[in-house]
């Protein structure tokens, strides 16, 4: 998949962030870069005062409740055959829309931010036009954006199309956040925008714990080598 390929490379050149959640009464995950109230429990990023020693991200007991949420939560399971597809179809890896998705929007497909982004992927009406199909377009935007597998399949080209051109996950999100004027004013490298770089950063922290998860749901035992 494409974002696979630049991902180590983008977690090394980060600043490191956090990513807080908690779950309601009803279920719904709420998702935040910093602790908005005292229901919120960091699941991902370095907690204050440690020792200062790098961990590997996404490997922290902390990530237990976030990813356990993702793989029982209703809305996210009834969401899995829509991933799947575009994933499969635009080359861009389940577990990165996985990511993206909960930190836009904490899979609430009727979400609608004040700037007008809407639904899973948080997508604005103008950048949806962008990348529809002739089909999609006979459609106006912020109604088929209401649509989980069109908002998804949507933003899941988009994000392989940002992939494409700058050739860095990284890179590409800081586009879908700051947007493509932002990256090209600074030279195609991730702009020194504070809430972009925490954005990015929340995203790439969840991608890798979910890339993680994966493989060791894969796995099926382990063989010890001998020391050379």
């Amino acid at each position: 998949m494409l974002a696979g390929l630049v991902l180590a490379a983008s977690l090394g050149g980060a600043a490191r962030a956090e990513l807080w959640a908690f779950v309601d009464g009803a279920g719904v995950a709420h998702v935040a870069p910093t602790q908005l109230d005292s229901r919120y429990r960091r699941v991902l990023g370095d907690a204050p005062g440690g020792n200062g020693a790098e961990q590997v991200p996404g490997k922290t007991d902390r990530t237990d409740s976030l990813l356990l949420w993702l793989e029982i939560a209703p809305e996210v399971k009834a969401l899995r055959p829509v991933l799947r597809e575009a994933a499969e179809a635009h080359g861009v890896d389940e577990e990165l829309l996985k990511a993206v998705i909960a930190v836009e929007s904490g899979f609430n497909a009727k979400a609608v931010s004040p700037r007008g982004a809407v639904g899973l992927m948080q997508i604005t009406p103008v950048t949806a036009d962008r990348y529809a199909t002739p089909a999609e377009l006979k459609q106006p935007a912020a109604t088929r954006l209401l649509d989980p597998r069109i908002n998804v399949h949507t933003g899941t080209r988009m994000l392989a199309d940002l992939t494409r051109r700058y050739g860095d996950i990284e890179v590409a999100l800081a586009a879908w956040n700051a947007g493509e004027t932002a990256v090209r004013r600074h030279g195609g490298k991730l702009p020194p925008i504070d809430e972009t770089r925490a954005h990015v950063q929340l995203v790439l922290e969840l991608y890798w714990a979910l890339l993680q998860d994966r493989q060791s749901r894969r796995a099926t035992g382990m063989q010890m080598q001998p020391a050379r």
